[in-house]
């Protein structure tokens, strides 16, 4: 183990749990970004939908998602149907 890898788990350790996690989270889309041209969409989508899951967060059903879609799209939800 280099003296870097020494240096960032000791660093990491002190952290309280939630930042830990913050610090992995945050590992994790770094390493998404860069290998992302090698994963297929889906497969990214899949791995995503896993972390929520194991997180323990409910998934959105179909009214949250809508919901969410709107809020993001400035509230337009129902224009042009």
């Amino acid at each position: 183990m280099s003296v870097a890898e020494q240096e960032l788990i000791e660093k990491w350790r002190e952290l309280p749990l939630d930042k830990q996690q913050q610090v992995l989270d945050f590992v994790e889309f770094i390493h998404l970004k860069h290998s992302a041209s090698k994963i297929p969409l889906g497969e990214r989508l899949r791995q995503i939908r896993e972390k929520i899951v194991a997180s323990g967060k409910p998934l959105l059903d179909e009214e949250e998602i809508a919901k969410e879609l709107a809020s993001r799209r400035g509230g337009l939800q129902g224009r042009g149907e």
